[in-house]
């Protein structure tokens, strides 16, 4: 009688997973991209930075050397013990488009990088505003043109693709690549379906005056993550999000190298999620739910041979369709190569989902350097 209620479970969580990746995801998955033409907007493209001189002095041209008509960098540093300053400053003076913002520490917003992102945002002379961070640079000379086509009089918040780096002969890279890339269908998904509820710094776009619409970071300001992912989801709707994935509009990062280092960042990235919207919240965790209860379910039934030709066959079934949907979706996000290793990626991916959680639940991470 257990079996069979354990084998009953088993179906609907893989019928809920058929939901998830091919009425949900696949809304990404399956979608042809935009063709929408480039609009010559005037654009802020906004770095905040501290003690990130060795990444600007790598990634800062990548900047400058934009196929756009008209657009300024603005250049925050944020109370940097490094060369940064020093770097911006001779920036500034060198490039006419170059605009920097110096933050001092302040005791109420100390090592709060909202805070610094909130005068760079006022300081900028363009409605049009494009993040990214100082150790990230776009893939082509094209990216803010590819950005500047996604706006339109209602479309007024672009959510692109960061990308990490390919590593040779590196599993870590593969995990975290999987990772980027299976969030990014996430999150691109519920924004064509009409419920954008994140997006990524690395590679962020909106207008000005959703900024102030929402009082900018005000209602999150304690927290001292979330100055991409909370105000997206506070601030994106149906109306007013696009999505961008095109390959000329991505921007690449150097990924972690070490298993701990890129466990700390998944722990300061998964302390914003329970200030998410409850709908969010709640879709978030039934998907790793059914992913979590998949992978014991079938262990179970197959470790007692319960019905093991009907259990394989939903289980094949299952690798089935969410191959499909992830193998489309890689493809558009140039990141095939990791799904050769997706079953035993998506296993290590749930326990190291379960150990972030744990470890989080008795201490918390730093978040800005």
């Amino acid at each position: 009688m257990l079996l069979t209620i354990l084998l009953i479970a088993f179906a609907v969580v893989v019928f809920i997973q058929f939901l998830y990746y091919i009425f949900i995801f696949g809304k990404f998955s399956f979608a042809k991209g935009s063709n929408e033409k480039p609009k010559n907007i005037p654009i802020s493209v906004i770095i905040c930075a501290k003690n990130e001189a060795e990444n600007i002095k790598k990634y800062f041209q990548t900047l400058l050397t934009q196929n756009y008509p008209d657009y300024e960098i603005v250049l925050i540093d944020d109370a940097s013990s490094d060369e940064t300053a020093e770097l911006f400053e001779a920036y500034e003076k060198q490039y006419s488009n170059v605009k920097l913002v110096k933050v001092q520490n302040n005791e109420a917003f100390w090592g709060n990088k909202k805070f610094a992102l909130t005068l760079g945002i006022k300081a900028a002379k363009n409605e049009y505003l494009v993040f990214t961070d100082a150790d990230c640079y776009p893939a082509t000379n094209d990216w803010l043109l590819q950005i500047s086509s996604q706006f339109t009089r209602e479309k007024t918040i672009v959510l692109g693709y960061g990308a990490y780096e390919k590593v040779k002969k590196s599993f870590l890279n593969k995990i975290i690549r999987f990772e980027t890339m299976l969030t990014a269908t996430q999150y691109f998904s519920w924004a064509k379906i009409g419920k954008p509820y994140m997006g990524v710094g690395r590679n962020l776009a909106y207008k000005k005056e959703e900024f102030f619409n929402v009082r900018g970071f005000m209602d999150h300001m304690k927290v001292r993550s979330g100055d991409d992912d909370l105000f997206i989801n506070q601030a994106a709707t149906k109306k007013n999000t696009a999505i961008l994935f095109s390959p000329e509009s991505f921007t690449f990062s150097e990924p972690k190298t070490t298993f701990s280092s890129w466990m700390y960042q998944k722990r300061r990235h998964a302390t914003t999620a329970k200030y998410y919207k409850g709908f969010d919240k709640f879709q978030l965790a039934l998907f790793f739910v059914s992913q979590f209860w998949f992978l014991v379910l079938a262990i179970v039934l197959l470790a007692f041979q319960f019905q093991w030709m009907l259990v394989t066959a939903i289980i094949v079934f299952r690798y089935f369709f969410t191959w499909l949907s992830l193998g489309y979706a890689a493809g558009k996000l140039k990141e095939k190569d990791v799904m050769y290793w997706y079953p035993i990626i998506e296993i290590v991916l749930i326990f190291t989902q379960l150990s972030v959680f744990f470890k989080n639940l008795f201490s918390k991470p730093v978040h800005w350097k």
